[in-house]
């Protein structure tokens, strides 16, 4: 809608990962170096957390565009509210392995065959798996069994896992130790500074600016605004910066000014409040393992289906 009145070949601030607005902020780019180095060197396994929209998931794209695909086969998990035993099928589906119905460990003989033929014909195949921090113990046991599947020389499954905060806390628990014990390379993506946000914004707008003037469309005030809403979180400047291009274009204001800006905000935290009063619906206050719960952080909204952990999602109290 506005893109022509600013002069911009596509809208700038979708939150969709697209690799092309990739900002190389020196986080975001020690990322996806530390990324390339383990999946091209095969270490194995790599844990990258970071706060919702802080770009984990761009940062992956950015990997995939890197890689070449004449040596690299990827393979993407994306639900993770997953058994051990759906994990590995949904791994052989995405890899289009043609398998037949049997036991977890004959599926896994079928995937270790592939990773063979795979390894013969010099092909690296990579398991990213997001939203890791919904994993249960028992499936994060499961991921870490298919770190084990390597030939006496190297690993034959480049493994790397994206969650929140939460998976860092989840990961601490005393059963993962030996889990721990396998993570070649970790790394938590903290948010954009006051100078890399602005950096950022410019970046992103000329990407797809027709004339490259495209840095004049928000002042100064109205960028330290954007910092101050966002904190530096890329998901939040993306959502802000969109509304204040649509408020700009509405207002027919050519440069978005800390005025406007201010008003954007202010709609903005409106908005945001009447989300954040939905209820939200707990586990019962009787449950008798909610101190050491490691899945209380995955709990549904009002409507939605509960998320048990595997000690209490039959406990016979519940109501």
């Amino acid at each position: 809608m506005y893109e022509s009145f600013y002069k911009l070949k596509a809208k700038p601030f979708n939150n969709s990962p697209d690799p092309r607005f990739f900002y190389p902020s020196s986080k975001h780019a020690e990322a996806l170096d530390r990324l390339y180095y383990a999946v091209t060197e095969r270490k194995g396994f790599v844990v990258i957390t970071g706060d919702i929209g802080a770009g984990k998931t761009t940062v992956c794209r950015a990997l995939l565009k890197r890689l070449d695909d004449r040596h690299n086969e990827v393979c993407m998990i994306t639900n993770t509210h997953l058994t051990a035993k759906d994990l590995i099928v949904a791994i052989l589906e995405d890899l289009n392995i043609s398998y037949k119905p049997a036991t977890k460990a004959r599926l896994l003989s079928q995937l270790y065959d592939y990773l063979i033929e795979r390894m013969q014909k010099d092909k690296n195949v990579i398991l990213i798996i997001d939203e890791a921090q919904n994993l249960t113990p028992s499936v994060l046991e499961e991921v870490r069994m298919l770190s084990n599947l390597e030939t006496d020389t190297e690993k034959l499954l480049q493994i790397i896992l994206m969650g929140q905060p939460q998976l860092r806390e989840k990961l601490k628990m005393s059963n993962l130790e030996q889990f721990r014990q396998r993570i070649s390379i970790r790394y938590h993506l903290y948010p954009l500074d006051p100078q890399e946000t602005v950096g950022y914004v410019n970046h992103r707008l000329g990407v797809v600016s027709e004339n490259g003037g495209a840095d004049t469309i928000f002042s100064p005030q109205a960028l330290e605004q954007v910092f101050m809403f966002s904190q530096g979180i890329p998901r939040l400047i993306n959502y802000i910066c969109d509304n204040a291009l649509l408020s700009g274009f509405v207002y027919e204001r050519k440069e978005i000014d800390g005025g406007l800006m201010t008003e954007v905000i202010n709609e903005s935290h409106a908005k945001i409040q009447e989300a954040a009063d939905v209820v939200k619906t707990f586990c019962c206050e009787r449950c008798q393992f909610t101190s050491s719960c490691a899945t209380k952080w995955i709990r549904a909204e009002h409507g939605k289906e509960q998320i048990c952990c595997e000690l209490c999602k039959n406990y016979k109290n519940c109501h």
